[in-house]
């Protein structure tokens, strides 16, 4: 397969004869647990954190421009372009590098926005890693890391992209290898604000810390649960229902809710006796993102 890969859209766009670098995909991650220890001066939460990604991805594909301009064709309800971390993130890398190469982006999005599952941050990421690849600025993975953590705290694991514990305010990562089962996730109907939560007067911050081991023997929740919960009952009754089911966990500040099961077979079985209108899905848990191979292809010339 080419590196420039075929990608539906509009044959009214403007760059529909250009030749698309597609299938870049932008996975899901999922907070194995979530503890808020403190907060510091300038407003930031401290925390500790696993993050784990999913098979479950947006896609996105590049044609690049010679005329240094940065677009985004895919329309987004609710998401102008100026605002979108995809533009955000292509323009803070040509600044950054001084690049004049331009770009034009298609989004295939598929993760719910507001769910807690770092779509925005994971799709920033892609981009700062398709980019870098694409247009030759020769950055390594710290200095992109680094980059990404100006667009969001969540951003630098999607570039490194292996599972991790993180601490600080989510940058400072250390690979961790939990287990991989089967997720099913709910995905309840409401768009969780993580800044409403994070100022939320009745937040927890001040759990205690505990240690990867502790973590890996089955320790840890979620402080924001609550706080999502008195605040969206959706949320709090697909919370309910998957309780009785296995544990069920809310992943970063929600919406979307997730229980681990041993194989896909069950994961699939509780998932068909849902509530009805809650949307959901199943993905396996994976502690190497699919961006890491889609760029070992890309380098390989594919």
């Amino acid at each position: 397969m080419s590196d420039a890969g075929s990608f539906s859209s509009p044959s009214s766009s403007p760059s529909s004869s250009r030749s698309f670098s597609a299938g870049w995909p932008a996975p899901a991650k999922l907070n194995r647990f979530l503890h808020i220890v403190g907060r510091r001066a300038d407003g930031y939460h401290l925390l500790q954190t696993v993050f784990q990604f999913i098979d479950r991805a947006d896609t996105l594909a590049f044609a690049l421009r010679d005329d240094g301009r940065i677009e985004r064709e895919t329309d987004l309800p609710g998401v102008p372009a100026e605002a979108d971390l995809v533009v955000r993130a292509a323009r803070r890398l040509q600044a950054e590098t001084g690049t004049r190469s331009g770009v034009s982006i298609r989004i295939d999005k598929q993760l719910p926005m507001g769910g807690g599952l770092g779509g925005g941050s994971s799709d920033a990421a892609t981009v700062l890693v398709a980019l870098n690849h694409l247009w030759g600025c020769g950055l390594d993975d710290d200095a992109l890391a680094a980059l990404g953590l100006t667009l969001g705290a969540d951003v630098p694991v999607f570039v490194r992209g292996r599972a991790a514990w993180a601490e600080g305010i989510g940058e400072r990562l250390t690979p961790v290898e939990p287990d991989e089962p089967w997720f099913l996730v709910l995905v309840p109907a409401v768009h969780v604000a993580t800044a409403a939560i994070f100022k939320a007067p009745e937040l927890t911050r001040d759990s205690p810390l505990i240690t990867m081991r502790a973590f890996l023997g089955g320790a840890g929740h979620n402080d924001c649960e609550a706080v999502v919960h008195a605040r969206h009952p959706e949320v709090a009754a697909a919370t309910a229902w998957l309780s009785q089911h296995t544990t069920a966990r809310l992943t970063g500040t929600g919406a979307c809710v997730f229980g681990a099961f041993a194989d896909e077979a069950a994961a699939r079985a509780v998932m068909a006796g849902r509530p009805a209108g809650l949307e959901a899905f199943v993905a396996r848990g994976r502690n190497r993102s699919p961006l890491l191979d889609r760029l070992a292809r890309a380098r390989a010339g594919d």
